[in-house]
């Protein structure tokens, strides 16, 4: 629905997680009984939850104990771990440094140190030593050097990554990334972000994406938003994305996922962004509040260290529990913050779903009350 906002000027209409509802039909499924698995490729993947490419959510140890848990974590290849030898002790210095100066203090230590290839596959040999699936990010201007290190060491996934993601670059001093190119060189599936909207979606499957990252600015550590002035909210980007599969799928047979990555808080809301549209999502402040994370207690963007222009800040997420209780449960807490897969199956089993595929055509209802009906005791009392 466009909106005129003054003269002229007319807007569209977008929803975020606390703008819809999902709504129960006549068919209720055991929990136990939905299907909650993805693929990825060749990959099939059994829990639909990314751990994002964050230098304080992911680190090997992590990575390979997401694998395990049946889900994939990525690991950041222009961040610390690929920086310092001694990556654990960098980050607790970032963890523990005060609030002023933070920033200037995270800005240089980025600035110090280049990614070594070395540190590539020493970090990649180590996720796959302990069983896990090596999935990597870079961003564009890095990733040709970065993509070289890593498939010789054995990754299994490469990430692309970037505000702003799209086939068509224009500049008068940077060359074009040449997108369709590597992802057809690329022996491993090429995973491409973050987009909002049809067109972008659309070319990036295209030039042969093996899935595609949704979400400009939403997450608890991305200032771009507020820097930039730039995003839609997380449903209406969703829904948009994923027309653009459903269509590109109609027109070629392949498939190619879409992830909702940012700006998801609790169960309730990874079940809204797949009723949206979304094969899985991606998550990045609550893996780096498990024990096993690699920043205790704390998290900042992969921006966040631009020497020109951060658009990521840190910030303190606590440590909630352990990744599989995050995952799994049992949940400690009354937010719906842990047991985040128990809660998608429960959720899914309620409106009759029995995989991820039906559980995009649930009904939806825009509805801002949702999460304000009949809570006000929770509100005045700071629980729930």
């Amino acid at each position: 629905m466009d909106i005129t906002v003054g003269g002229r000027r007319v807007a569209r209409r977008a929803y975020g997680f606390d703008e819809v509802a999902l709504a129960p039909g006549p068919l209720v499924i055991d929990a136990k009984d939905v299907d909650v698995s993805w693929k990825l490729g060749d990959l099939t993947i059994q829990c639909p939850i990314l751990a994002s490419s964050l230098d304080g959510a992911v680190n090997p140890a992590l990575a390979a104990e997401m694998s395990r848990l049946g889900g994939l974590a990525v690991l950041n290849l222009d961040g610390i771990q690929t920086r310092y030898e001694n990556a654990e002790e960098i980050l607790q210095q970032i963890a523990d440094h005060p609030s002023e100066g933070v920033i200037r203090f995270i800005q240089s230590l980025y600035a110090a140190a280049p990614v070594r290839a070395d540190l590539i596959a020493l970090r990649i040999k180590q996720i796959k030593a302990n069983g896990g699936i090596a999935a990597v990010a870079a961003a564009p201007h890095t990733a040709h050097k970065a993509a070289e290190a890593a498939v010789a060491a054995g990754a299994d996934v490469f990430v692309i990554q970037s505000t702003v993601g799209t086939v068509k670059f224009e500049s008068s001093t940077i060359p074009e990334f040449p997108i369709a190119e590597f992802c057809k060189n690329s022996p491993i599936p090429v995973i491409v972000g973050n987009t909002v909207g049809y067109q972008a979606t659309y070319d990036l499957m295209e030039a042969g994406a093996a899935a595609i990252l949704v979400g400009v600015g939403p997450g608890h550590i991305c200032t771009s938003r507020k820097v930039l002035g730039i995003g839609v909210p997380q449903i209406t980007a969703t829904a948009d994305c994923a027309a653009a599969r459903d269509d590109y799928f109609e027109q070629t047979g392949r498939y190619v996922p879409i992830i909702t990555d940012g700006g998801i808080r609790n169960g309730g809301d990874i079940s809204k962004a797949i009723a949206a549209g979304a094969d899985a999502v991606m998550l990045g402040s609550t893996i780096a509040a498990a024990k096993e994370a690699p920043a205790p207690g704390y998290s900042w963007g992969m921006a966040t260290s631009s020497a020109d222009l951060p658009r990521g800040t840190r910030i303190q997420v606590g440590i909630s529990g352990t990744l599989e209780e995050i995952l799994y449960g049992p949940a400690h807490r009354d937010d719906g913050t842990m047991n985040l897969v128990g809660a998608l199956r429960l959720s899914m089993g309620s409106l009759g779903a029995h995989n991820i595929k039906e559980m995009q055509h649930v009904q939806m209802f825009v509805a801002p009350s949702l999460p304000t009906e009949g809570k006000s005791l929770q509100r005045s009392q700071g629980v729930g």
